[in-house]
């Protein structure tokens, strides 16, 4: 095996911080641990990047593929079908709330929001709204990385580089409660307000020229903001009054991450499109979709209709194959009831880490935690960039890892470090990490 920093150019990575080092291999998984080449066991608390939700070293899935291959390989969804396909679009529509009854297959989850915000524009022009294109989505939120996607994200820092950007998106408050002090404990306020706060962006913009709402249902980037109660419901009232369209992202928070098929089944409110991805295959072939309500197809079933959008790989045959298989496995070992059946332990293991002076807040929903670090924990101080250069990149995300711990230590918001394992994790899983968690957290803080 070569060396992976002379042709390989890695996603999301400082590549100068490799000059001098070795990059991390990973060779093999199993359940909940994955191996480097050297043989060292990690726990993966992030489920590769919230993606292997029926866990590693599933052979099913490999089969599978591996069938589905030596059957038919490869045949496009443009104006053709395949038995995959269609027996996939059918058991998801089954699972979808509401009548979210059309699946638009894509490989990734920056596809799956392209494809939405393509909808959401072009069904407009076909029932004679042409000037609603724009989009509301909320501060620090990652929504993916082609340029409309990016356009929807919330995050400076990973948009600069490609601006200028595509016109039409609008930034309103996400729900970040820690960091609403004004609001005091009157959660279900500050929920009313952060909603609220997309009517008055849509007014300021004009009703007649947006389109969608993307909001995730618990928001990844900056630590995984949940919803206050009754925020959805609020959403969904203001989408109708200005007739805009609902977009659930839920490449992160669906099959299983928040204990329930999809997010917006958890917290009770109806969205006109899901975006999905990742966990749909747990990981084993990529695969992500859009699934749109049947009014939405409506207009493009029209004599000569046609929705002008599409991807070479979208709907790929042998990804449906094992989209299929991991569905198998999650109505045969019931993971969302073992999500909801463990995530309480989950929350009250990570509750432990309350007691160390570098932890703010610990918040999140299912198998889906973020932990926030602060400098000052009565008068919730963050730390400056400089700082947090140093606690993060500096020494967290190494020495968890050396310690065994695979997760993610980020600081697009605020300093967090994200908790998020296969859906197969239990109590051992969840000691492992409080404890390497603990080792780490109070190493960096006599470090600063």
């Amino acid at each position: 095996m070569g060396n992976a920093t002379d042709h390989l150019w890695m996603h999301f990575t400082r590549m100068a911080s490799y000059r001098d080092g070795e990059v991390p291999t990973i060779v093999r998984g199993e359940g909940a641990y994955v191996w480097d080449a050297q043989g060292r066991r990690y726990l993966d608390g992030l489920a590769g990047l919230f993606v292997v939700n029926a866990g590693h070293g599933r052979t099913e899935l490999a089969e599978a593929a591996a069938k589905q291959a030596a059957e038919l390989a490869f045949f496009p969804l443009w104006s053709y079908a395949h038995p995959a396909a269609i027996e996939l679009a059918e058991r998801i529509a089954a699972l979808t709330p509401g009548d979210l009854n059309r699946i638009f297959f894509t490989t990734g989850g920056s596809e799956a929001v392209e494809a939405a915000w393509k909808l959401a524009r072009a069904y407009y022009k076909r029932v004679g709204k042409p000037t609603k294109h724009k989009v509301v989505s909320r501060f620090i939120a990652y929504h993916g990385t082609s340029m409309g996607a990016l356009s929807i994200t919330g995050l400076p820092s990973i948009k600069s580089d490609f601006e200028p950007l595509v016109p039409g998106g609008i930034k309103v408050p996400n729900t970040n409660f820690y960091r609403a002090p004004e609001h005091g404990d009157d959660l279900e306020a500050f929920g009313r307000w952060a909603a609220d706060e997309i009517a008055r962006a849509i007014e300021r913009e004009g009703p007649d020229t947006v389109a969608a709402v993307f909001l995730e249902p618990v928001q990844n980037s900056g630590g995984c903001f949940p919803p206050p109660p009754g925020y959805f419901q609020r959403v969904r009232e203001i989408c109708d009054e200005y007739d805009v369209l609902l977009v659930s992202d839920e490449v992160i928070c669906s099959w299983g991450r928040l204990g329930a098929y999809f997010g917006a089944e958890r917290y009770g409110y109806q969205p006109d499109i899901i975006t999905t991805a990742k966990a749909l295959t747990s990981g084993y072939s990529p695969l992500g979709a859009m699934i749109a309500s049947d009014r939405l197809i409506e207009p493009f079933l029209a004599e000569q209709g046609m929705f002008a959008h599409g991807v070479t790989f979208g709907g790929h045959p042998v990804s449906c194959a094992v989209a299929l298989a991991n569905l198998d496995i999650f109505a045969r070992e019931d993971l969302i009831g073992h999500v909801r059946s463990n995530e309480d332990a989950f929350r009250s293991t990570l509750e432990r880490l309350s007691d160390l002076p570098i932890v703010g807040d610990i918040r999140g929903d299912g198998y889906f935690y973020g932990i926030e670090l602060v400098k000052d924990k009565a008068t919730r101080e963050t730390f400056d960039d400089a700082e947090s250069e140093r606690l993060l990149r500096g020494f967290l995300s190494t020495a968890l890892f050396q310690a065994g711990l695979y997760c993610r230590a980020d600081d697009r918001g605020d300093p967090v470090v994200q908790l998020a394992p296969p859906l197969i994790a239990e109590q051992p899983q969840f000691d492992e990490m409080e404890q390497i968690l603990r080792a780490v957290l109070t190493e960096a803080w006599q470090r600063l």
